[in-house]
């Protein structure tokens, strides 16, 4: 049973309870019995909480963070504050290179979403060579973390050296920076991942602080051709290991998924992941589900992403249309946001969740009214309605012609003319019974 956690106190369950339209007894229920987690550092003051669980509502993460050639503090606030305006309700700072704690600090104060990081990044800005990584180094990132008030923190402590053999055998082996770092540690020292061999001393950082572990699938896979291999489920079985361990330490946790990931493949990995590791939550990187369409992975990803929500994922990783191009700025993180918000909304209504459908209905009365305000209040991206609805006006013949109304009842895709729903408005109904 977990009980730890600022996001299990009295107030913090009420404001999940009245978001997701449930129970508060529902959310205490889920997050006591493991299968929900409420990210909450007790040192990020501005956090509003929210519930992660198969549940709830499908939640959704945006990456951002500079890289060691690109972005500064300024241009990561400015991803925060995109991903957030556009629907995010987590973040993660995957920062690589500059100040790092600078970057992050700038990030927890901007966000009130969750917070999430990739400790192992911090330390190996700390040191000349991958190889010089020793644990002490390790606990004392996560320890620095912790105290600036990460909420989330994602460790690869179950990839094992025994793993590394399968994945050596992929067209294109380890794909996860923190994966490909650790296995390459483990085989250059001939020991075991030194998360995993101390993941007791983890969890005591992670207790005291309120720090959610996201278990990360360092062997996930990157391209269709290596999905639901030997090496990504040997993972998953020592991630369902740790899971346990999670729990019986008070440890809120939550287990990251795949990746690349055939259509045809995505219901059983979901459900794979329920069974092994005893339906922790489950956050998906997409899953990506064509591997020829760069520029545009944010579509094939969120097509993934909403069959995964629908088949029990909790959160979907968005992906930006840089993704395998790029580091993303401003634009691609709004785009990435939108594809997955409406990937998330999609599972969200086809599962029936309480409240899901209520915006779809009311845009749909909207359209019916002709009523183009209150249409674009509803959208999920409110601007690029309002850009698209301001171009298609412009596009008109004569905008000079006195007898010119913005607010026709009718757009220039069908015009006056052809406007199925004026028409279909103006066909008299049947109002006398004319039954016998």
């Amino acid at each position: 049973m977990i009980l730890a956690g600022r996001g299990t106190t009295t107030t913090e369950m009420e404001k999940v309870s009245v978001a997701e339209k449930l129970p508060v007894e529902t959310v205490r229920a889920e997050v006591a019995a493991g299968r929900a987690v409420i990210p909450a550092n007790i040192h990020h003051g501005n956090l509003e909480p929210i519930v992660i669980g198969r549940a709830f509502k499908t939640k959704i993460n945006a990456n951002i963070g500079n890289s060691a050639v690109s972005s500064c503090p300024a241009a990561e606030v400015e991803k925060v504050r995109t991903a957030i305006k556009y629907g995010a309700d987590t973040v993660m700072d995957l920062s690589t290179g500059g100040d790092i704690r600078e970057i992050r600090a700038a990030i927890i104060a901007e966000s009130a979403v969750p917070v999430g990081t990739v400790p192992i990044y911090e330390a190996l800005g700390l040191v000349d060579d991958p190889m010089d990584l020793n644990i002490e180094l390790l606990l004392d990132v996560v320890v620095g973390q912790a105290e600036q008030g990460v909420d989330y923190m994602t460790i690869h402590a179950g990839l094992l050296k025994e793993h590394v053999p399968m994945a050596k055998k992929r067209k294109l082996g380890i794909v996860s920076r923190g994966g490909a770092v650790t296995a390459k540690w483990m085989s250059v020292h001939n020991r075991q991942n030194p998360f995993y061999e101390n993941f007791d001393a983890l969890l005591d950082i992670c207790l005291k602080h309120d720090v959610t572990l996201s278990l990360g699938d360092g062997l996930r896979p990157g391209c269709l051709a290596d999905a639901s291999d030997e090496a990504q489920f040997a993972e998953l079985e020592a991630i369902g290991e740790l899971v346990r361990k999670c729990r019986a330490a008070g440890v809120q946790v939550m287990v990251e998924g795949p990746g690349h990931v055939p259509l045809d493949q995505v219901q059983m990995n979901m459900e794979r992941e329920q069974e092994v590791c005893d339906d922790a939550p489950f956050y998906i990187l997409g899953p990506v589900v064509a591997d020829c369409a760069p520029g545009y992975d944010h579509i094939t990803s969120a097509i993934g992403g909403a069959l995964g929500a629908f088949h029990g994922a909790s959160m979907l990783c968005y992906v930006t249309p840089k993704e395998h191009l790029g580091l993303p700025n401003a634009e691609d993180v709004r785009n990435g946001v939108v594809a997955f918000k409406i990937a998330a909304h999609a599972a969200d209504v086809a599962l029936g969740r309480p409240g899901s459908r209520d915006r779809d209905d009311a845009i749909s009365d909207a359209r019916a009214a002709f009523d183009w305000d209150r249409q674009m209040e509803l959208a999920i991206d409110p601007d690029r309605a309002r850009e698209f609805r301001a171009a298609a006006l412009a596009e008109r013949v004569d905008t000079s012609d006195p007898t010119f109304k913005p607010d026709d009842d009718h757009c220039s895709m069908c015009g006056p003319k052809f406007c199925s729903m004026r028409i279909s408005a103006d066909i008299p109904g049947a109002t006398e019974d004319t039954s016998e």
